[in-house]
């Protein structure tokens, strides 16, 4: 038998030939330690040029990709390739991992970069969407992260001059970001005209915004801000690919082979021509002769280091440039396959793709020798006597060449397809070249290799072949995996193999035969093994295979899967691997990564005394993965272990899927759902007492607290026991199975963690039972192990996924501080080290790994024990080495460090708990001894053997067996507390008795249940073999147990409570003295499980037994006789019960069947189920028929109802399920899915519930937890309320929320995304700038534009515009700057008014843009920077943050992109950005609040699941994120005295939160309280002292709640909905808004004092019917008010007096816009039916007219003393400005008026509508308004007319894209181009036309411009479009995609933009944000 351990020698990584240049770029430094750090494959290298010396970081497990150099220049970050790449940061002294970072970037890494300080850290993925990320380096954290670009990146670097702005670059795009919050927010660079768009390859930072860059035609671009300044040309021949800066300037490198120096300005120093060095590999290809190209530069002093593509790497000195040393090189491009060693020097061959064959040096570690060839090689081999070297080409050829020389001796070419191994028999005759032709020809040496043979006996290609030592015999392996033999030269394949018994080899490098068959797993059949080599002396193999692993075997090893060591640094494939010819060295080369790495090999002997040397770390442990297979060296497993290792602890159903499901049921029955369900009952339950300890698969898990009371979890319990009083307290936040428990170091907090999807832990107080933090988020399917550390602040977790996932966490913050995968074996245990809490152990399944924490992850290392053996326990000694883990045989080890140092027998069979003490340490195991031992593990100093002849009196039961397996141990007040695999908690005193304190049922379901028919007791029998006997009376204990031959199901006490039936697993019964437990009477009568079990009522004369093979057998008692069957039955028997006259029994079946047999002798019966309601049953604990109907869930298809059981009194039904529910229901109960007070407590099934004979207590047991649970009955009345921890239904209240037109609206609105809006008018047709431009006249004739005689016979070109009003001095307009906005977003948004400087300012907000208005001055300032609209607002009322206000946003999906919602944070006065919180609330914010302190932000989202997310505002950090509800969430709102509570109101839905940790938790309201109270859909909240809160509903009422209970209704506190509210913080009096008419006493405006019971109602004087508040907050004696008619208010407190401060239209779009001729007055008409004029210095409005009908547009005459409005209903009207008086109406068209328009000289009255005509009216002929013509064949509606200067022509733009031309008033169509460009128009609104096609963008597709207007001037143009920009051009503008500055502000879909008089502002009027924007317009200057 071969030893199948592993080797005891090893490999040490000693240098690596060779720099990646290919795909990389900028990744060679110099250290502060003038060592030069690079990586190659998955090695980081540092490289010490003056020793040269080598060091290598092999902390990743693929190819590294990026490298960083910290700003001090010790650190190096290096990012990596693969499935879940990560990042580390290492020391380049030490090469130990400083920082893991992970978890965030898929496939890659591509670049990274340090900041200035150096404190954080840029990364950009290589995902699809280039994903930027910035990192908190040393904490692991992301501190924010947004999709890069669509395409590559190449280079991102910090500015080194700004804080927080970065600049990315990469295919054809350079980007400037700069970070605030969480939010990166990218600025594309604009090329412009100065540089042509292209790709930009590298950049560095400078002063002054300066950014330089390197693009991929060699120039360099230099930006200033995000323009291109000037570009540097021909910098370099062609692409620029490096760029680094030092203090003295800037080195560039290129494709071109050149590095260039700058200096800091950019003025060149220097070049250094790589070319012409005579060093470097050059290789001519043909005509193109690719040369050096340089990769990566580094200037550092005067050594200037350059990477070259071709792995090479260059210093250069800068006095002395012309003479670059090569200091590194390696093989290039291609694969890299052949390696041969020499026969008797220290020298390596390589050969490779790159067509060359290199000789290294293993002893000075350089290349000694190159020669470039024809053709890439495959194969390489060196003769005998190390004259010849071979090489087989991958063409099919092989060359010979001298070693000494390297000439070639000859060249060969017999084959087509390419040479793959040859190798020279041993004594050098001759030489054997096996190809892929499937064939080896054999070659005689002496005859100048001529072909002597050929072997051709395979039927693949031919990979591996090995000589006999006689030189007589060849074997090889093919790709077909068969292995052959040959007789040598002939090349006869021998196939009798007895001859080969014999033959030893000369070497073995083959991958198939005996000796080496454990080279490959156990059970796979894959061939990755590439190559192998056999080291003969030492007795050991190495291999090589694809996935970049070296192994090192024990050769021979004869069995598969056998045991080795690995080495990881090649990344891909490694292709060869060999040994040196005296053994002192392997050589291994990697394909892809055209590596060559030299390993020294330390034999047995040697590795002894390097044990001190600690391993080299990585992530993968290289000191061994074993292999699981037969594990002879392993003792058995253990029966528990065994058992426990394969518990998995899945479930079919989740809780946390519980609320999906249910939707979906929902849509299934909505039908019913909807029908009138019956009340939940009055009365409920409360958890009084459990017996059960889970001790069967946990250990470690019972505790002492600080008070001395005892602490265990059972079911998804926490329980707090009191030994003095024998009661229990409980926590009940977990709704699953606990299987851990960790005590804080100070007793007084518990952490449990337990099994579920996303499994959760949580940290609680054992006196008030709260939950101090919720972890979750990290670990799937369940915890199974938790430690504190010793300082109380860390807490480390274990999950039970397939890897076991570690998790450091902060739990306090609930921040997770580093994780990393475990193990593939179960981990039983974790520690942290006491001493150092950055260190911690893990201990299971065949291992002991000794952590420590970098960064985000943590670094694991296996101890070093010789044999594995699989842990139970571990704890930490007396110093921070020192550990001491119980093993699964009964040994203690003890180590130091990772070493073990020895063990000691502590236990027969495992040690499953050991504790340390001050002075020593307690251990227990199976055997059921506690043992104490000294501080050394040296002396026992005492056992105590928990036997029954010890049990102290005062015991609370029975113990069940002598010495039971101990499996947790704790100490305290004088005691060792210990509990038992049977489920008993003990209290051993130290002089010997033992107290059993607590009990339960063993491993196995309990499913057996009984209540005494008069006594408190009941009986319990489960899976365990165990009856039981419990008093349910105070004292609490077991009285009675008694062992049974087989498993139970069912029991039942007799009548007279003497006798006690029993029911078992094998189909037999028993019948028992209920006293004594003794046998009275058996039957055996049927083959399957007995499962219920049933004394007829009264006398118990019969007994009815059911079976799982569905019958019933009824017995005589007395007689003990079977006197009945019931047969019929389809499916097993599930429920029985009796009717009260002992006649009639009733059965449910597993098929859901409900049957009725009649006693004695079960005859079927069949009863209408009308009579069966009134049959009086004995007892009922069925769960079928019309009585019980509602109990069945919505999700029956997953849970089952397994147990119920109607309670004596017949009014309350208790039910128990398979999700571990105990449900209470008022009987009967019918009607489906009736409503229920739920109750959990135990984990998985309940089995059975029973009621107590007088109701007091119901009992549940539950099947796997082994629980039985005592609750006491709380009738109805006796309600002290009691935090009731009954949730109230599942289905949400049917009644429907009630009504209201304005919350329908707010509901159902969907915002539009500007960037995605899509045209607002119907138009159809081509888009101008796509449309073909009609020759004019000229063009026709063939007269070219440009060519007309000097002196043109024409008349001169008319002007295009009259300017006649504007001075002789004509400036063009620059820029436009906001100063006045009329409008307040109050119809869908609310609670977005506020005071700030104690009521000087007012802060609201309309489209994207926050408005302060300062009340003195009237003056208004504007926050700009969001990008959409601003869907709420709110302030920070905390002192330390005056003036501090969130605004929400809309967004559209949340993927972080710019585009995404976000969240701005900034200060009022400055209007200075402190943060943006970019978010995953698709669709929108909808609500902002902040906490108590100011430093905590609530939002929610507008996304299906309307999440709610709380946030760290000043680092952009998320803290918690929980989905909200599934209907629309109104507002959501921190209690104003807390950091932690917080509430949300919406659609039928308020919810109180807690913040614990990172957890959010909430609770419904519960509205049982009070008599009809109903779930109303709630829309305001306000707090009052005491846990008051206040919710607004939509019907008017307040309602009132006391934590999450509702206590009273303030009915009809307004007569609508109640908007908003508003709690005042300084004398907590509460402000109020609804929806009303006003009246006498009643108002929409109400002040309250602090209870809510008192008010004062105050009107608003705003003349509307109805008065609609949409925010309120209160100041100093004022309350400001906003209202749906986008009014916002001041009413005085004491004298009710009300100030309109802000008006605006109230609907909109407002379409028509109206500017004065003379005066800075403007007229707005809009959707609402007001016209409204408007003053611009005055910033008011001066007017209102209401008109009764939507208007569309509005127009001065040129006098300005009339305006003509056009109405949606085709009428139009005109008024006289001075009177307001109607001069004249008329309405001649049925659809909306889109333009009206006087004529110059003001006779003329044009009118367009959407009918597609234009009515001309003469003024002249008074207001009667007769129509005098019209345009006729006009192709569509008409949007915008003009009239020409002298009011003979008007021009009109319609909905198809065309502008026509007609006459007036004739109404003909001019279609003459030349003679319609000769008109000078007075005004241009149109937005079509040639010489207006650059107003058209390229991203017009789905949207259009939609107005313009030329300026009074005639130089410039502003633009409205659909996507809310306002845009300034020149006038005219032909050329398409004219120049211009955007404006950005409204909302999307402008409909109106209008130059006042004199182009002093600009007037655009928005569609959906129904504002106005006044511009002021800056001119240039002369």
């Amino acid at each position: 038998m071969a030893d199948r351990t592993a080797p005891n020698c090893h490999l040490r990584l000693e240098w690596v030939y060779g720099y990646r240049g290919h795909q990389c770029r900028n990744n060679l430094y110099y250290t502060a330690a003038k060592e030069i750090v690079y990586f190659v494959a998955g090695v980081g290298v540092v490289y010490n040029t003056r020793e040269h010396k080598q060091k290598f970081y092999l902390g990743h497990n693929d190819d590294i990709i990026s490298l960083a150099l910290h700003p001090e220049r010790v650190l190096v970050a290096t990012g990596q390739v693969g499935k879940e790449p990560y990042i580390c940061v290492w020391d380049s002294y030490t090469v130990q991992t400083v920082s893991i970072l992970k978890d965030v970037h898929t496939h890659g890494v591509a670049c990274l970069a340090f900041d200035l300080e150096g404190q954080c850290l840029v990364s950009v993925g290589l995902d699809s969407k280039n994903t930027i990320c910035v990192w908190d380096w040393r904490r692991g954290k992301v501190l924010a992260a947004a999709p890069g670009h669509t395409d590559r990146i190449f280079d991102i670097s910090w500015d080194l001059y700004q804080p927080s702005k970065l600049v990315s670059c990469g295919v054809k795009h350079i980007k400037f970001w700069s970070l605030c919050g969480n939010a990166l927010t990218p600025k594309r660079g604009v090329f412009g005209k100065t540089g042509d768009l292209q790709t930009i390859l590298c950049l560095a930072c400078a002063k002054d915004e300066v950014t330089y860059s390197g693009a991929l035609n060699g120039d360099i671009y230099v930006w200033k801000g995000i323009n291109l300044l000037r570009t540097v040309q021909g910098a370099h021949g062609s692409g620029i690919f490096s760029m680094n800066v030092c203090e003295e300037g800037f080195a560039t490198g290129g494709r071109d082979g050149c590095v260039r120096l700058w200096d800091l300005n950019f003025k060149p120093i220097t070049v250094i021509d790589l070319r012409e060095t005579d060093q470097g590999y050059k290789v001519a290809r043909g005509d193109n002769s690719r040369g050096l190209s340089v990769r990566s530069v580094c200037w550092q002093g005067d050594h200037i280091l350059v990477g070259t593509q071709d792995s090479e790497i260059f210093e250069v000195v800068v006095h002395d440039r012309t003479k670059p040393f090569l200091i590194m090189q390696g093989h290039c491009e291609g694969e890299l396959w052949a390696l041969a060693v020499h026969p008797t020097k220290p020298l390596a061959m390589t050969g490779s793709d790159d067509r060359s064959v290199r000789i290294w040096s293993l002893i000075d570690h350089a290349l000694i020798a190159r020669c470039n060839m024809e053709e890439p090689i495959r194969c390489a081999a060196v003769s005998t006597d190390g004259i010849h070297l071979a090489l087989g080409m991958k063409d099919g050829s092989f060359t010979v060449l001298r070693v000494r020389d390297m000439t070639e001796v000859v060249h060969i070419k017999d084959r087509k397809e390419a040479i793959h191994e040859l190798k020279y028999s041993p004594d050098g005759g001759h030489l054997a070249v096996g190809s892929n032709d499937n064939s080896v020809d054999i070659y005689g040496v002496v005859q100048r290799y001529k072909k002597v043979g050929e072997c051709i006996g395979s039927n693949s290609f031919i990979t591996h072949m090995d000589w006999s030592t006689d030189s007589k015999y060849l074997q090889t392996n093919d790709g077909s995996g068969r292995r052959l033999f040959y007789r040598m030269p002939s090349g006869k394949e021998v196939t009798n193999r007895e001859e080969l018994k014999l033959v030893q080899w000369a070497s073995w490098t083959c991958v198939l035969g005996p000796e080496v068959n454990g080279i490959w797993p156990k059970y796979s059949d894959i061939n990755d093994i590439n190559s192998v080599d056999a080291n003969f002396n030492n007795q050991v193999l190495v291999t090589a295979d694809d996935y970049g692993i070296v192994k090192l075997l024990r050769y021979p090893c004869i069995k598969k899967g056998a045991k080795f060591k690995k080495y990881l640094g090649h990344s891909a494939h490694i292709t060869n691997v060999r040994w040196s010819s005296d053994y002192q060295w392997v050589i291994t080369i990697g394909g892809a990564d055209h590596s060559v790495f030299q390993w020294k090999f330390v034999p047995e002997r040697k590795a002894k005394e390097a044990v001190h040397i600690a391993p080299q770390e990585s992530l993968a442990d290289s000191n061994s993965e074993e292999s699981d297979s037969d594990q002879s060296d392993v003792p058995e497993m253990d029966s528990e272990i065994e058992q426990e290792t394969q518990l998995t602890y899945r479930r079919q159903v989740y809780k946390e899927d519980l609320p999906q499901l249910k939707e979906q049921c929902k849509e299934k029955h909505r039908a019913t759902a909807m029908k009138k369900r019956e009340r939940a009952p009055g009365s409920g339950v409360k958890l009084h007492f459990i017996h059960g300890y889970r001790g069967y698969d946990c250990r470690s898990n019972l505790f002492y607290t600080q008070t001395g009371e005892i602490v265990y979890h059972v079911a998804a319990i926490g329980v707090v026991y009191n030994r003095q009083q024998n009661t229990q307290r409980f926590y009940m936040g977990h709704d699953d199975d606990i299987l851990c428990l960790a005590i804080h170091p100070l007793k007084d907090f518990v952490a449990t963690g337990q099994v579920g999807r996303d499994s959760c832990i949580h940290i609680w107080d054992t006196e008030t039972l709260k939950p101090m933090s919720v972890l979750r988020g990290f670990h799937q399917l369940g915890v199974c192990a938790l430690d504190f550390s010793a300082d109380g602040k860390r807490l480390a977790s274990v999950g039970l996924d397939d890897n076991h996932t570690i998790v450091l966490w902060d739990w306090r913050k609930g921040e997770k501080l580093s994780a990393m995968r475990g193990s593939k074996d179960k981990i039983f245990v974790v520690k942290i080290n006491p001493y150092l809490p950055d260190k911690l152990i893990t201990a299971g399944v065949k291992h002991m790994k000794f952590w420590h924490k970098a960064g985000g992850g943590l670094i694991g290392r296996k101890g070093n024990m010789g044999k594995t053996e699989t842990m139970m326990c571990a704890v930490y000694g007396w110093s921070e080495e020192m550990v001491f883990s119980g093993t699964c045989t009964g040994d203690i080890c003890i180590w130091r460090d990772m070493f073990l140092m020895k063990t000691v027998k502590a236990h027969d069979g495992p040690v499953f708990s050991v504790h340390a003490l001050e002075k020593g340490f307690v251990t227990g195991g199976k055997d059921g001894i506690v043992a104490l031992w000294d501080d050394t593990f040296e002396r026992c100093l005492k056992t105590y053997a928990i036997k029954r002849s010890v049990l102290a009196p005062g015991s609370k039961g029975l113990l069940l067996e002598d010495n039971p397996s101990i499996r947790a141990i704790s100490l305290g007040h004088g005691h060792i507390l210990v509990g038992t695999k049977n489920g008993e908690i003990l209290e051993v005193d130290k002089s010997g008795p033992i107290t059993l304190l607590v009990q339960g049922h063993m491993e196995g379901e309990v499913w057996g249940l009984a209540t005494h028919p008069h006594l408190p007791l009941c009986a319990t029998v489960s899976d365990d073999k165990t009856l039981r006997i419990w008093d349910l009376s105070p004292s609490h204990c077991m009285l009675a147990v008694r062992k049974l031959r087989k498993g139970g199901r069912c029991c039942c006490f007799s009548p007279d409570g003497k006798a006690l039936a029993v029911g078992l697993n094998d189909g037999s019964f028993l019948i028992v003295n209920a006293d004594t437990l003794e046998d009275l009477v058996s039957f055996h009568h049927r083959k399957d499980i007995i499962s219920d079990i049933r004394f007829s009522p009264g006398t118990g004369k019969y007994l009815a037994v059911a079976s799982g093979d569905t019958f019933v057998d009824i017995y005589n008692v007395m007689s003990s006789k079977r006197v009945g069957v019931c047969k019929g039955c389809l499916n097993y028997i599930t429920h029985l019960d009796w009717d009260k006259r002992g006649k009639l029994l009733q059965v449910n079946t597993g098929a859901k069947e409900q049957w009725f047999f009649e006693a004695p002798r079960g005859k079927r019966q069949t009863i209408p189920a009308t009579e069966v309601e009134k049959i009086d049953w004995s007892t009922w604990t069925c769960v079928l028929g019309a009585s019980v109907e509602g109990i069945w869930p919505l999700i029956s298809e997953v849970t089952e109802v397994t147990a119920a059981c109607l309670s004596n009194n017949r009014k309350v039904l208790a039910t128990g399920d398979d999700l571990g529910y105990v449900k209470l229901f008022r009987y009967p109960v019918k009607g489906k899915y009736a409503k229920f007070k739920r109750y959990v407590a135990h984990s998985t099934h309940v089995t059975n519930v029973r009621w107590t004979h007088d109701d007091s207590l119901l009992v549940t047991v539950g099947g796997g937890d082994t629980c039985l649970m005592i609750w006491a009955h709380e009738p109805e009345g006796h309600r002290e309320f009691k935090q009731c921890d009954s949730e109230e239904s599942d289905i949400e209240s049917e009644d429907d929320g009630g009504y209201d037109s304005d919350v329908t609206r707010e509901n159902e609105i969907t915002y539009t995304i500007k960037a995605l809006s899509t045209n607002m008018r119907p138009m159809t047709g081509v888009k101008p700038h796509l449309q073909m431009k009609e020759p004019s006249v000229d063009e026709r004739q063939g007269v070219v534009r440009g060519s007309r005689p000097p002196v043109s016979r024409a008349l001169p070109q008319p002007e295009k515009l009259q300017t006649n009003n504007v001075g002789k001095k004509k400036r063009p307009i620059e820029d436009l700057v906001l100063e006045l906005v009329f409008g307040y977003r109050g119809n869908d948004c609310r609670n977005n008014v506020h005071y700030l400087n104690e009521g000087a300012d007012i802060i609201y907000h309309t489209a994207s843009v926050g408005i302060v208005l300062n009340l003195t001055t009237s003056c208004q300032s504007f926050y700009v920077e969001h990008s959409d609209d601003i869907l709420c607002l709110t302030i920070n009322q905390h002192p330390k943050f005056p003036n501090v206000v969130a605004t929400g946003q809309v967004g559209d999906t949340g993927d972080m992109s710019a585009t995404s919602p976000s969240i701005h944070v900034w200060d009022a006065m400055t209007k200075q950005t402190l943060s943006v919180l970019r978010c995953f609330h698709a669709g929108g914010v909808c609500s902002v609040s902040f906490s108590a302190t100011g430093k905590l932000l609530l939002s929610v989202g507008l996304d299906p699941e309307h999440t709610v997310t709380i946030w760290k505002w000043q680092e952009g950090a998320k803290v918690a994120s929980r989905i909200g509800h599934t209907q629309r969430i109104f507002v959501a709102e921190f209690r104003p005295d807390s950091d932690t509570h917080f509430v949300s109101v919406g659609i039928k839905h308020v919810r109180f939160w807690t913040l614990a940790g990172r957890a959010l938790l909430s609770k419904k309201g519960v509205l049982s309280t009070i008599e009809d109270a109903r779930m109303q859909t709630m829309l305001s909240v306000a707090f009052g002292a005491n846990n008051l809160t206040f919710t607004g509903t939509i019907s008017g009422d307040v309602c009132v709640w006391k934590e999450h209970v509702l206590v009273r209704i303030v009915a009809k506190a307004h007569t609508g909905p109640v908007f908003t509210m508003y709690t005042t913080l300084r004398d907590g009096l509460i402000v109020t808004g609804g929806k009303e008419r006003p009246s006498k006493e009643g108002g929409a405006l109400k002040l309250w004092d602090q209870e809510l019971k008192r008010c004062r109602a105050f009107r608003l004087e705003t003349g509307q019917v109805i008065d609609c508040v949409r925010s309120v907050c209160r100041g100093k004696g004022k309350i400001l008010v906003g209202t749906r008619n986008a009014e916002i208010i001041e009413v005085g407190e004491k004298n009710a007096a009300c100030n309109i401060l802000v008006n605006g239209h109230m609907d909109g779009p407002i379409w028509g816009l109206g500017t004065h001729p003379s005066r800075d007055v403007f007229l707005s008409a809009a959707e609402d039916g007001t016209v409204r004029l408007w003053d611009i210095p005055e910033k008011k409005m001066l007017n209102k007219v209401n008109l009764g009908h939507p208007a569309r547009t509005i127009s001065y005459s040129p006098e300005g003393d009339m305006v003509a409005i056009g109405m949606k209903n085709g009428e139009f009207i005109i008024l006289l400005v001075a009177s307001l008086k109607i001069w004249g109406k008329k309405r001649d068209r049925r659809s909306p008026i889109q333009d009206i328009r006087f004529s110059p000289h003001s006779r003329y009255l044009a009118v367009g509508s959407t009918e597609s005509a234009v009515d001309f009216y003469d003024l002249t002929l008074g207001p009667q308004l007769n129509r005098i013509s019209c345009c006729r064949d006009i192709p569509s509606f008409v949007m915008q007319m003009d009239f020409s200067a002298d009011s003979t022509y008007i021009q009109i733009s319609t909905g198809s894209y065309k502008r026509l031309v007609y006459e007036v008033p004739s109404g003909k169509q001019v279609t003459e181009q030349s003679h319609i460009d000769r008109i000078t128009w007075a005004t241009w609104t149109s937005v079509l036309g040639d010489e207006v096609v650059g107003i058209w963008s390229r991203n017009t597709d789905k949207a259009d411009v939609t107005c313009a207007c030329v300026s009074h001037s005639g130089l410039n143009m502003v633009t409205g479009d659909d996507f809310g920009m306002v845009k300034l051009f020149d006038f005219p503008c032909p050329e398409k995609f004219a120049k211009h500055k955007r404006f950005l502000g409204h909302s999307a879909h402008l409909t109106n933009v209008r130059f006042t008089n004199g182009d002093r502002y600009v007037v655009s009027a928005g569609g959906d944000d129904r504002s106005v924007f006044v511009w002021r317009c800056v001119h240039a200057h002369h």
